[in-house]
């Protein structure tokens, strides 16, 4: 994106973004290189050697775990709004409001990806020491509190400010070695998953994660547009930012953390 914003210059609004956007299939025949090329996990491989497959699945985990679904979903509120927010917003917000270039907020965020690169694995890591719950837990109450300091960092019409805060949305604090986001999604995927018994736990995992895309990551940008010409200030965002969190905390907290133990045995 950084490379075309370059090379289209003006004309980037008009086809220099689609060329990125198309070259991004490669992205998902890795992907899809990947996922053909690892084992399934050994409760599916048992499942599949008993012939115990669910014929329909996604029938039988709605009917089965509504719950699970939803709350799964919830608990993904703090961490799909505000990344969305920090990552997509933040070129409207900057470029039409604090008149900030674009390649300049293109290298914040992208020097931001290089850090979640890392810390990613690293937050899943620690919640397989203190729990996923606890990690993802903290991972809310930390994004609650940030989305004030970001817009507050934001506003302060400092280049150095304003790249520090875009920064910080995926590095909260250096000597914390943790950031918001990342404390959620390392361990998002074994936290949802393990909600999900293992027969319907495919279906399940997927239902609640797209279903959070619906009701927060992809209405987020827009939802923080609007509060932003009704309020004209961007701490009614932050307000948004925290009521995600809060819903996430409390679904968080509902949901039962399976970290080190076996659920083969409960769970096939």
């Amino acid at each position: 994106m950084l490379a075309f914003s370059q090379i289209a210059a003006d004309q980037f609004l008009s086809w220099g973004w689609r060329v990125p956007f198309l070259l991004s299939i490669i992205l998902v025949g890795i992907g899809l290189w990947i996922r053909l090329s690892i084992l399934e996990t050994p409760i599916f491989a048992r499942l599949v050697a008993e012939r115990r497959i669910e014929r329909t699945p996604i029938v039988e985990v709605i009917k089965r775990q509504p719950k699970e679904i939803i709350l799964s979903a919830l608990a993904r509120m703090a961490e799909q709004a505000p990344f969305y927010i920090f990552t997509a917003f933040v070129f409207a917000y900057g470029v039409g409001t604090l008149k900030v270039s674009r390649d300049f907020l293109l290298v914040a965020v992208l020097a931001a990806s290089v850090l979640s690169f890392f810390t990613i694995p690293l937050s899943g890591h620690l919640s397989d020491r203190i729990g996923r719950r606890n990690m993802y837990m903290l991972g809310a109450v930390t994004t609650g509190v940030f989305g004030f300091i970001y817009f507050a960092l934001l506003d302060s019409g400092s280049l150095a400010l304003i790249f520090l805060a875009i920064f910080l949305a995926i590095f909260l604090a250096i000597f914390l070695a943790l950031i918001p986001h990342d404390m959620m999604y390392g361990p998002q995927a074994a936290f949802i998953a393990e909600s999900f018994t293992g027969r319907l736990r495919y279906s399940g995992a997927s239902l609640g994660y797209q279903f959070a895309s619906v009701i927060a990551g992809g209405p987020a940008p827009l939802i923080a547009a609007w509060l932003f010409a009704v309020y004209h200030s961007a701490y009614a965002i932050a307000g948004y930012i925290l009521v995600c969190a809060i819903l996430s905390l409390v679904a968080a907290a509902l949901m039962k953390d399976y970290t080190g133990k076996d659920i083969a045995a409960e769970y096939a």
